[in-house]
């Protein structure tokens, strides 16, 4: 893949102020901010075009980040109107076009887009109810350009912290089962494989498997470890005593990561106590999965995840594989 310059302006000359980016040679153009610079937000030339924005914030009931993605022909105005109805947001992404070419049809069309696409990846969970269906009428051309504007979209909004776009579908090269699957799939009433859709264009490893769980299954996608939809999973981690001090502490944290994820749904366990993952979830790294994947309190995901050839992610991240 080749390289990208991206170019990061600090409006305060401080981490956490407000913040533009962009891409050289494309014309989108980013702008990001706390809601309590929100008077200055809306000041801002960015903020007043058409364009498309992100809001922010975090779940109360779980912890997690979700957000609202919505569009306006005047972003300015709009955020106006949500700073008044929204309580959840505490940080916004404006995303607009130095040449101002964005239409109304346009910003109709990305919206869509963008909910679409953060809804299959799954990772940060949406406050959008209905799901618009705007930009049917953009002219072919049009919708070609803007493609190429979603995919540039894609590296730069990871940059700024945002995991929006950040992963795929929650299915995987190797054929994973989608949500649907992977729900009916713990309810004993298995659906049909369809046929996979084309990936997006994202980087990704071969699959591992997990040694101790060959139904357990993982790639890096994206430079993430991410163990895949339809994968499987210990159904719970009871309460354990006996443990060292710092192993009782470990085990506590993902304990909590495991409840954490049957509590939102990416785990869902069946009438018969199998487990499975709803969704691709990303972790910190492979230790870090295979152990809460399989109830334990430690492992060495290093050497415990492996290709169906037999090799470790670690000869793999080495380059070693010969």
């Amino acid at each position: 893949m080749a390289g990208k310059q991206v170019r990061l302006f600090l409006v305060d000359g401080k981490a956490g102020g407000l913040t533009t980016a962009e891409i050289m040679t494309w014309t989108g153009q980013l702008l990001k901010g706390a809601r309590k610079d929100l008077l200055r937000i809306r000041g801002r030339r960015e903020a007043q075009k058409t364009g498309v924005y992100i809001l922010l914030g975090e779940d109360e009931e779980t912890g997690r980040t979700k957000a609202y993605i919505g569009q306006s022909d005047n972003v300015a105005k709009r955020l106006s109107t949500h700073d008044q109805n929204k309580d959840f947001w505490s940080e916004v992404v404006v995303i607009t076009s130095k040449d101002s070419n964005l239409t109304s049809a346009h910003v109709r069309w990305l919206e869509s887009k963008l909910i679409g696409m953060a809804k299959a990846i799954g990772r940060v969970p949406l406050e959008n109810g209905n799901e618009p269906t705007g930009g049917a009428d953009l002219p072919e051309a049009d919708a070609s350009d803007m493609e190429e504007f979603v995919r540039q979209l894609e590296i730069l909004l990871p940059v700024l912290g945002v995991d929006v776009l950040r992963g795929r579908a929650t299915r995987s090269a190797a054929g994973s089962p989608s949500v649907a699957q992977a729900m009916a799939a713990v309810s004993g009433n298995p659906l049909p494989v369809a046929e996979p859709e084309p990936e997006p264009e994202v980087e990704v490893s071969p699959v591992f498997h997990l040694v101790q769980m060959p139904g357990a299954q993982a790639q890096v996608i994206d430079g993430e470890f991410t163990v895949l939809a339809g994968s499987e999973a210990v159904a719970e981690m009871p309460d354990r005593s006996g443990y060292k001090a710092s192993s009782a502490r470990q085990y506590k944290v993902r304990q909590s990561q495991h409840r954490d994820l049957v509590t939102d749904g990416s785990i869902a366990v069946g009438p018969d106590g199998a487990a499975r993952l709803t969704r691709d979830v990303v972790f910190g790294s492979p230790s870090a999965a295979g152990a809460v994947i399989t109830g334990r309190v430690s492992m060495n995901g290093r050497t415990q995840w492996v290709t169906e050839d037999n090799i470790t992610y670690a000869l793999w991240e080495s380059g070693s594989t010969s």
